[in-house]
């Protein structure tokens, strides 16, 4: 409970604890490479003050140590250059190609950004200049810090995506558990209905009103079927796409406001799609009814099927608020909406039976502030 209640201050609090520990790892990483730096300076010198000492020596006596300092680099990369700048000697490089001039100089060029040169004097005198880089332990402890951020996002991606993973599951559940307590609750009063029209019958009443009576309980029924179907995969029949879309068009159109101006455009023929009819006709009505609600009431709706070889394009065309750019895809989010009621659940639903259970896509096709949107739904042509 206190950690429901405070979930927000903790995960600041993880954020900014994660991301000071971030930060003194690569501290701590970025002092001890200064430190190996000099202590890789330090043995330069000493390998400059030991050349000197050799140059400076009369005699080969105890010149052991002097010698051993001189042969210990077997790590760091150096260019030795005399004082008129050609090559005096080399450690730790390629000797092919150090042969080539312009492979030299872009060599020094370099070990000079890496490194201070050191000068070695003798006789009062410049004798030669020591160029020399990064051994291959410091270049490898250089890109340390950025490996260990690779593996802090990786680490981070998959807990996000772990989180992500088991938010989404606990969603679904809870959408599967609304849909089939709804479908229940429905299934009572629905019986009940069926019950009453049967009498109603009986009782000589209108048979109109009988007629209309009963097209809202098979709706009645329909609804209940779509909410039975959410949690559980449907099954696809092939059917008539623009026969399922004609008759989802017209029960709207004939229970909208008269101040609507509905279009319907459709090619001739037949055009089969792997469907599930009570589900794709939630769809249709979910998106005719965001876009009356766009409307206000008042305006002109285009529903559209196209066919381009193997896809099938449903767009649904209203002329109300339009969309802002940055929410065509927040629009599909469960819970967001820009109306003062509503759950904003009915975009993500329509998503998710569209893409999730018939393997199409939706988006936003083009949308103008104050002139209007237009919604597309992309099916696969049935073989």
């Amino acid at each position: 409970m206190i950690f429901t209640k405070h979930s927000n201050a903790f995960r600041w609090i993880i954020v900014i604890a994660s991301f000071a520990i971030v930060s003194l790892i690569l501290w701590k990483t970025y002092e001890f490479f200064q430190h190996f730096k000099d202590e890789e300076r330090t043995k330069m010198e000493n390998w400059s003050f030991a050349q000197t000492e050799f140059i400076n020596s009369d005699t080969n006596a105890n010149l052991n140590l002097t010698l051993k300092i001189l042969n210990s680099n077997t790590s760091t990369p150096m260019i030795v250059v005399n004082e008129d700048g050609n090559l005096n000697s080399s450690n730790n490089i390629d000797l092919n190609k150090i042969e080539d001039p312009i492979y030299l100089k872009k060599l020094i060029e370099k070990f000079k950004n890496e490194n201070e040169p050191i000068i070695v004097r003798a006789d009062n005198r410049i004798f030669s200049t020591i160029y020399y880089g990064n051994s291959p332990l410091l270049n490898k402890l250089k890109y340390y810090p950025l490996a260990l951020l690779l593996i802090i996002v990786l680490f981070g991606a998959v807990i996000f995506f772990f989180y992500s993973s088991n938010k989404n599951a606990t969603q679904n559940k809870l959408w599967s558990g609304m849909a089939k307590e709804t479908a229940h609750q429905i299934g009572t009063p629905l019986s009940s209905l069926i019950g009453w029209t049967e009498i109603l019958k009986i009782e000589n009443v209108n048979p109109d009103y009988i007629v209309e009576i009963e097209k809202d309980v098979d709706r009645l029924k329909t609804i209940t079927e779509r909410f039975s179907k959410i949690g559980s995969l449907p099954i696809l029949e092939k059917a008539d796409i623009i026969k399922e879309t004609i008759e989802s068009y017209d029960y709207l159109q004939t229970r909208s406001s008269k101040l609507i101006d509905f279009d319907l455009i459709i090619p001739e023929g037949e055009i089969p799609v792997n469907l599930n009819k009570q589900l794709y006709s939630w769809s249709i009505e979910n998106l005719v009814k965001n876009a009356i609600d766009a409307m206000k009431g008042r305006g002109k709706l285009i529903v559209e099927i196209s066919q381009l070889e193997n896809d099938v394009k449903i767009s649904i065309t209203d002329t109300g608020k339009g969309i802002s750019k940055k929410d065509f895809n927040k629009i599909f989010e469960p819970g967001f909406t820009t109306k003062k009621r509503g759950w904003g659940l009915g975009l993500s639903l329509t998503k998710r039976i569209i893409e999730d259970f018939h393997d199409g896509k939706i988006k936003v096709l083009q949308s103008e502030k104050d002139k209007g949107s237009t919604i597309q739904i992309n099916l696969k042509r049935a073989q």
